[in-house]
């Protein structure tokens, strides 16, 4: 049984191309079943995020599993996906595995939601998956709970987006039951919207020129659409505001803040602008109880936390390098016992026949006598088996497992037709014998 993982992701297509190959959670189990229904394969999983959609298959047929994944994207595309995909198999499935959900692969290094996303791929596609893929998403995701307690990989905000929210956290000193509103329902928007769900921000509002684009966003991420012409008098009622939308102008001045700060009481407004050309009027600045924080005010904030990430890689690709022989080993052990069974069960027929053989030539013995023959023969057999079952066990549990099953498949021609109860020589023989 190999691993294979057939992806596309942020680092392969562009959003466009992302959004076609996204899947809701309706869509999964149809679109495992499809793949399942062909060929040998028995177990899959697909993760589908907003940055990567991939197919993970548990099958004997690599390279038609990988076909048929393949297929499956290109068709959901309408065009060859190929162009735009990678795939891996199995040791190095394994570990892409790991690192994406540790944060390793993901467009913000890091960054945590990838994990709970990993975990909700699986549940979903608990149906299709057995042994060996639910062995490999449990360790996964602890690969992803032990990167992020032995290094400092998720540790500080890494994007614009998160540093804004690290930033509104440190001066609110929570925003667990706050009020937010973002301004823009880009892919920058997306992100900072995840980042203030995740932070416990109790009511969310989005608003955008496209209603529709805020409408998908929020209905995403649990949150309210509201139309861009009506947002203006929420701003009364949020704690905070967030802009990124892709307007040339500042959209959010002074004339627009002022008669809704009157109903604010004196309570503060954090107002977090990360778009370019800038969404907020810097007089918006000098209102009181607003704090307005632009670009360059969290860049440094985003760069300083990011470089400290990537000073933890070594550490992290090294316990995704452990993780994956450990489970690669965990696998090889799984090839053995078949191995070891049929090897046993195809000796033990050579032990019988041949048993059976020298007891018509020995007609006079008693039954204690065959009795005691017998039990030779299977203590005789046991002693030889002994040690070649010893050291593929050994085998199979130091990583070298794979190669030492494949070279007892061959050397004893498992899996190919058994030899045949009686030689066409054998009759004659036993005549001979029997007349010495």
């Amino acid at each position: 049984m190999g691993l294979t993982v057939v992806g596309v992701s942020h680092r392969t297509a562009p959003i466009d191309v992302r959004e076609r190959l996204a899947f809701a959670a309706d869509e999964v189990a149809p679109a495992l079943g499809a793949l399942c229904g062909s060929g040998a394969r028995t177990e899959a999983v697909l993760l589908s995020t907003c940055n990567r959609t991939e197919l993970y298959a548990a099958s004997p047929e690599g390279s038609a599993v990988a076909a048929d994944a393949l297929g499956l994207l290109s068709a959901r595309l309408g065009a060859p996906a190929a162009d735009v995909s990678y795939v891996h198999h199995d040791k190095d499935a394994v570990a892409h595995l790991f690192r994406v959900v540790a944060g390793m692969d993901s467009m913000i290094l890091g960054e945590a939601q990838i994990h709970g996303q990993v975990r909700r791929a699986w549940e979903l596609g608990r149906a299709t998956s057995g042994a060996v893929l639910n062995r490999l998403f449990q360790t996964a995701l602890l690969v992803g709970s032990r990167v992020r307690t032995e290094t400092a990989l998720g540790r500080g905000a890494a994007s614009v987006s998160s540093a804004a929210v690290l930033l509104a956290r440190q001066i609110f000193g929570s925003l667990a039951g706050r009020r937010a509103m973002v301004l823009g329902a880009g892919e920058m928007a997306e992100l900072a919207l995840e980042c203030l769900t995740a932070e416990g921000v109790q009511t969310a509002l989005v608003a955008n020129r496209t209603f529709e684009r805020a409408e998908e966003l929020a209905r995403k991420h649990g949150a309210t659409a509201v139309h861009y012409d009506a947002c203006w008098d929420g701003l009364a009622e949020v704690d905070l505001l967030l802009c990124s939308t892709s307007a040339p102008h500042a959209v959010v001045t002074p004339a627009q803040l002022r008669p809704r700060l009157g109903a604010r009481s004196g309570r503060p407004l954090c107002i977090l602008d990360i778009a370019l050309p800038r969404d907020v009027d810097p007089a918006v600045g000098a209102l009181e109880h607003v704090y307005l924080y632009d670009l360059d005010d969290l860049r440094a904030v985003a760069a300083a936390n990011l470089e400290r990430r990537r000073q933890e890689l070594p550490t992290a690709e090294q316990v995704v390098a452990d993780e994956t022989q450990r489970y690669w080993d965990w696998v090889a052990g799984l090839a053995a016992v078949p191995v070891l069974t049929e090897m046993r069960g195809r000796l033990d027929d050579v032990r019988e026949r041949e048993l059976a053989q020298a007891l018509r030539r020995l007609p006079e013995l008693t039954p204690a006598e065959r009795a005691t023959i017998e039990h030779f023969s299977r203590t005789l057999m046991n002693k030889f088996l002994h040690e070649p079952t010893v050291r593929l066990r050994a085998a199979a549990a130091n990583g070298r497992g794979l190669g030492v099953v494949d070279a007892a498949r061959y050397l004893f021609a498992l899996g190919e037709s058994a030899e045949p109860t009686a030689r066409p020589d054998d009759a004659p023989r036993a005549a001979a014998d029997e007349e010495r």
